[in-house]
C-alpha cells in the first residue's frame, strides 16, 4: 500500500511539474537569458525599450543580418512567409508558443491541468499572456489540415491586446475575416479552411497540443527566446536578440546617414564611386563628421542620436 502510494505522490508531482513546464517560470527564463541587463516584464521576459522598438520600423533585413551576423548570431532570419498587410512592418516583443502534433493522453493530461488553473481551450493560453507590443510567435509544426488554431476570433482577440500581428509557422484560417482586422501585419505558412480539435473527445481528429509557453521555440531554421525584438517586412522575419537591439538600431542609422552622405557627395563629383564604396579614407570620415554636424537638425535620425554617434565616433 505504502509503494502505491509513493508511485501516486510520484505521478502527481509529475503532473504538476508538467504544468508548470507548459508556461517557463519566471527563474527560468531569467536563467536562459542572462546577456539581457535592462528591463523585464514581471514574467522575466526582456522588455526592450519603446524607443528602440519605434526605431528597429525603418532597419532594413541586411543590415539586422549583417550586425547579428558581427556579433556570431549568423542564423535569425527566416523567409519565404505568406503575409496579410504585405506593404507593413511588423516590429515588437516575441511572446512564444509550442505546439506539438496531437496525442490524447499527453493532450489530456495537459489539459486537465489547464482546467484546474483556469485555462479553456489550448489555442488561446499563450494568446491570453499578450500585452501591448508583442508579437505572438508560434511553432505550429506546419501543420495544415484540422491544424489552425488562428482564426479571425482568435486573431481579433491578439490584435485588441497587442495592436500587432503574428509570426505562425502553421495554417491560419478565416483568411478574409482576418485581412479586415485593421492593422493585423502577420506572417504565416499556409492556407487551409479546418480548424484544430480542441478536445480528446474524437482522438483521430486531435492533430495540436501546447506544450510551451514562453520556452526557447523554433521558427523555420531560428531559435527563437521570448523577448526576441521581431522585424518582419516584404516577406521576411528577423529575429533580434533583446541584448542586441540597441546595437542593431544604431548601426541601421549610422550606415543610413552614411549612405545618404556618399550618394550626395557623388551627385557633387566631390569623391569618385570608388572611393565612397571602399573603407573611407580619414579625410571622408572628417567631411562626413562635418556634413553630420552642419545638417543635425535636418537629418531623418535625432539630434540627440547624432551627438552620441560623434563623441562616440564607433563606426
Amino acid at each position: 500500500m505504502k509503494y502505491l502510494l509513493l508511485i501516486a505522490a510520484a505521478i502527481i508531482v509529475g503532473l504538476t511539474s508538467m504544468a508548470q513546464h507548459v508556461q517557463i517560470s519566471k527563474e527560468e527564463l531569467i536563467a536562459l537569458t542572462p546577456e539581457w541587463k535592462g528591463e523585464r516584464f514581471p514574467d522575466g521576459r526582456p522588455k526592450v525599450p519603446d524607443d528602440i522598438i519605434r526605431r528597429m520600423k525603418s532597419v532594413s533585413v541586411e543590415e539586422a543580418w549583417a550586425t547579428m551576423k558581427n556579433a556570431g548570431y549568423g542564423y535569425q532570419v527566416a523567409d519565404d512567409w505568406k503575409t496579410i498587410n504585405p506593404d507593413s512592418v511588423l516590429v515588437g516583443r516575441a511572446v512564444t508558443a509550442t505546439f506539438m502534433p496531437g496525442r490524447p493522453d499527453v493532450w489530456a493530461a495537459i489539459d486537465s491541468l489547464g482546467k484546474k488553473e483556469g485555462r479553456r481551450a489550448q489555442n488561446v493560453w499563450a494568446v491570453e499572456t499578450l500585452v501591448p507590443g508583442d508579437v505572438y510567435v508560434a511553432d505550429q509544426f506546419g501543420a495544415k489540415r484540422n491544424g489552425p488554431t488562428i482564426g479571425d476570433n482568435v486573431g481579433s482577440a491578439i490584435y485588441a491586446r497587442t495592436g500587432n500581428g503574428i509570426v505562425y509557422d502553421g495554417a491560419i484560417r478565416d483568411l478574409e475575416g482576418l485581412k479586415e482586422i485593421g492593422n493585423f501585419t502577420s506572417f504565416y505558412t499556409s492556407y487551409d479552411p479546418s480548424y484544430h480539435n480542441p478536445g480528446a473527445g474524437a482522438a483521430r481528429d486531435l492533430t495540436t497540443m501546447i506544450v510551451g509557453i514562453n520556452h526557447p521555440t523554433r521558427i523555420r531554421t531560428v531559435t527563437v527566446m521570448p523577448g526576441d525584438v521581431v522585424l518582419g517586412k516584404m516577406g521576411v522575419v528577423v529575429f533580434i536578440p533583446p541584448q542586441l537591439a540597441e546595437r542593431v538600431v544604431k548601426t541601421s542609422e549610422i550606415v543610413r546617414l552614411r549612405d545618404q552622405f556618399g550618394h550626395q557627395r557623388l551627385r557633387e563629383g566631390k569623391y569618385t564611386a570608388g572611393q565612397i564604396d571602399a573603407r573611407w579614407s580619414d579625410e571622408i570620415e572628417r567631411d562626413f563628421s562635418k556634413w553630420l554636424n552642419d545638417h543635425i537638425n535636418e537629418l531623418p535620425v535625432g539630434k540627440a542620436q547624432i551627438q552620441e554617434y560623434l563623441k562616440d565616433r564607433t563606426w
